[in-house]
């Protein structure tokens, strides 16, 4: 949603959909008024890039936004290639986010995880670089990239780049070098105002404008009987909370922001 506007309606969709259905649901979202489609990518379901490209060239005016890319197991300087052409297929409808990914998806491939706010601040300034058409050279504690330079002009050398984050390390990062801030599932409101307070906060002190964006996960469900739409609601929030809670037994931001709510 903007800051300055009233919240603005999307919807979410990831990689356990068939593609083919994210088509059909990409041109019910543009019929129905929705602003934008956002793609969410687990490790090891569909990658969402096929989807999402395909959603791009089926629609006219919504967003396509993917969010989010970790660095880990797609390098920054990839990230930059297939960001770009998404957007010039979108026509400048593309939206990106960045984040750090899951510990245990990333170890499990054998990729080191141990430098998270590194990787996501390295990342960001590769991809925004190249995007630039700058030729980057960076050398970071995560990632380099060498004398490389996009051999293609994006469509939008400024295309906003958002972040996730949860932790307040991260959120302050999100607010130094990011346009934008996208939260996950399971956090309540009261997580929400203290995140994009945090944020603004940075954003501030590092003398850049607050976040152009601030994008929301949310699970919902629509039926026109309200008792079903609870029921749909409950069994949604039963399927997601044992992966959310495992992961906050292990990260203590994910743990604060799980449980966080108005004194």
């Amino acid at each position: 949603m903007s800051m300055v506007e009233r919240p603005r309606l999307s919807v979410r969709l990831h990689g356990g959909i068939d593609p083919r259905r994210s088509i059909e649901l990409a041109t019910g979202v543009e019929t129905n008024g929705f602003a934008s489609l956002w793609f969410a990518e687990n490790p090891f379901n569909r990658g969402v890039l096929p989807a999402a490209a395909a959603c791009a060239a089926a629609t006219r005016r919504i967003g396509i936004g993917v969010g989010v890319f970790n660095p880990y197991n797609r390098h920054p300087t990839l990230i930059a290639m297939e960001i770009g052409a998404l957007d010039q297929l979108a026509q400048g409808r593309a939206r990106l986010g960045i984040g750090s990914g899951i510990a245990g998806a990333t170890e499990r491939m054998g990729l080191r995880n141990d430098r998270p706010l590194a990787a996501v601040r390295e990342a960001v300034t590769i991809v925004r670089g190249m995007l630039a058409g700058e030729e980057v050279n960076y050398a970071g504690r995560a990632f380099s990239a060498i004398k490389v330079k996009l051999e293609y002009k994006a469509l939008r050398p400024d295309l906003p780049l958002l972040m996730a984050a949860r932790g307040e390390q991260a959120l302050a990062l999100c607010g130094t070098i990011a346009d934008g801030l996208i939260i996950s599932n399971m956090c309540p409101p009261d997580f929400t105002r203290h995140a994009l307070d945090r944020v603004c906060r940075a954003a501030h002190a590092a003398g850049r404008p607050p976040p152009a964006e601030v994008v929301q996960y949310v699970p919902c469900a629509v039926r026109p009987d309200r008792g079903e739409a609870h029921r749909l609601a409950k069994d949604a929030l039963g399927e997601m909370l044992p992966a959310f809670w495992s992961l906050a037994q292990r990260t203590p931001a994910a743990k604060a922001a799980l449980l966080r709510a108005e004194s």
